[in-house]
């Protein structure tokens, strides 16, 4: 949000206004097969071709329980530091989609698998917890495809069955940067869990926004409004600033806000009336007949919690305690999981703070300009050791350096053999830079007067000069401490 928009929305008026935001996150279990059939999940394959009988909803066919899905749920749970229920039941949903067979979503209502739980933000103004209200297993629907002809809409059955994950949080959020902070957050915890991939262009994390706004010191949420399966941070910001404002203009005008359930436009950049809220009556739950409550023991428990890894919060003390990084540092070394295993290969083999300012620095902004994740990354975690290696040692510069990161970006090429091939070594025999410098300062007699005269900003000149003689090559420390006893 801009801070034109920003201050708009708060001080309309001269009203005080605040937003009040809470999501449900709609994450897809990261596994091989459905919630209740064998079918796979695999993204982009040719529609309708990863359907089984209990997907379509054949008659008779009867839903079983993916073991490994709820495993998945329950270890995301544990990472959300959220009440891990012991007894829990699948209800049916009852709505009509026309890519949803059954004419009911097998999902959980009053007793889901993971109960209230909390992420932790980190903010400009410091920490900031969001409260987790569940978190519970449940079916996803098919998509229905609308662009393939002009008259009739199609349907690809493959993600009918797919296992979701639905987070929801508490209305804790109170502006679209901790929306985006939050969601980063809960997508970094779940790839580090391996529960989620978090992959929001395939439709792997998507989300429904809640929004209603209210005068700053009201208890009273205001009436909200759904916005609904909203599949990129950038749209779910867009989104929170129109509808905030929207509803600001509803009260301003002397109006209600109505609770309905909204569509954002991502073209209009508008959200608009879609139906009205439903309440939970109105979908009519009650337990699925065709299948028992979900019964897990403490000691299944416990040995899902054996294999919860280290996770962004404690991973960055970590950093910190032990590699002296910078809160800041440490919060973009842990924000991914792969990027935060690159770091440590790294500096495994490497200089901490050479690295860090490296990875931060060159390499990200590499990255970004050629739309890559680190994954993708041209340069191994090894060979940037390598390279740090040579500038910690003095054999090449840092300004050197910079030409052999660019060189190895172009394929994963050793630095050490770009050194030798280009001859870039850099000059660091005294006698030779001392030659070096006798000869520039005997090229400028008359600077070197100035210079002993008092002008000693033409120190810089004369460094200049020698880096120019000598290719960019020279030793920039040496030439400095030699220049100062030559001058």
């Amino acid at each position: 949000m801009s801070k034109e928009k920003l201050e708009y929305l708060i001080n309309r008026n001269d009203n005080q206004y605040e937003v009040v935001i809470g999501l449900e996150v709609h994450a897809q279990v990261l596994s091989q097969s459905k919630l209740f059939s064998t079918s796979a999940t695999k993204f982009g394959a040719e529609p309708n071709t990863q359907v089984s009988l209990v997907d379509a909803a054949f008659p008779g066919m009867l839903p079983v329980i993916n073991e490994f899905c709820v495993k998945q749920a329950i270890k995301t749970g544990i990472g959300l530091k959220a009440k891990i229920n012991k007894r829990s039941v699948f209800d049916r949903k009852n709505y009509f989609y026309a890519d949803l067979p059954q004419g009911y979503q097998i999902s959980q209502f009053k007793d889901p698998i993971v109960g209230e739980g909390k992420v932790i933000l980190d903010m400009p103004d410091g920490q900031k917890e969001v409260g987790i209200e569940r978190l519970h297993l449940e079916q996803d629907a098919g998509k229905s495809i609308h662009d393939l002809d002009p008259k009739n809409t199609f349907v690809d059955l493959n993600r009918s069955g797919v296992a979701l994950m639905e987070i929801v949080s508490k209305p804790d959020l109170r502006s679209p940067e901790e929306v985006n902070a939050y969601i980063k957050k809960l997508r970094s915890i779940m790839r580090y869990l391996g529960t989620c991939d978090g992959n929001m262009q395939e439709g792997s994390l998507r989300a429904d926004v809640n929004v209603s706004v209210r005068k700053k010191g009201s208890k009273d949420f205001g009436t909200r409004c759904e916005i609904k399966n909203v599949n990129s941070i950038k749209f779910m910001q867009m989104a929170i600033e129109y509808e905030a404002n929207r509803q600001v203009d509803l009260i301003e005008d002397g109006q209600t806000v109505d609770q309905e359930t909204r569509l954002f436009d991502t073209k209009k950049n508008e959200t608009r009336s879609m139906r009205s809220k439903e309440d939970a009556h109105d979908y009519r739950y009650f337990p699925d007949p065709d299948l028992l409550p979900l019964e897990v023991s403490d000691e299944f428990i416990d040995q899902l919690q054996l294999e919860i890894p280290e996770l962004p919060d404690e991973k960055k003390k970590r950093f910190i305690d032990q590699f002296k990084l910078t809160p800041y540092e440490a919060n973009i070394m842990v924000s991914d999981i792969e990027t935060s295993n690159y770091f440590e290969d790294v500096v495994k083999k490497s200089d901490v703070k050479l690295a860090t300012n490296w990875i931060i620095g060159e390499l990200f902004a590499a990255l970004n300009e050629k739309n890559l994740e680190i994954t993708d990354s041209p340069i191994s975690a090894g060979n940037l050791s390598k390279l740090i290696n040579l500038i910690k040692d003095g054999t090449i510069s840092g300004k050197i350096a910079k030409t052999v990161f660019e060189q190895m970006m172009e394929g994963d090429k050793d630095p050490k053999k770009i050194v030798e091939e280009k001859g870039l070594k850099q000059e660091s025999d005294p006698k030779a830079l001392e030659a070096l410098i006798d000869k520039v300062i005997d090229s400028n007699r008359d600077k070197a007067t100035e210079y002993k005269s008092g002008k000693v900003k033409l120190f810089g000149f004369f460094v200049g000069q020698v880096m120019k003689v000598s290719g960019g090559k020279a030793n920039p420390q040496l030439v400095n401490e030699i220049l100062k006893k030559k001058l």
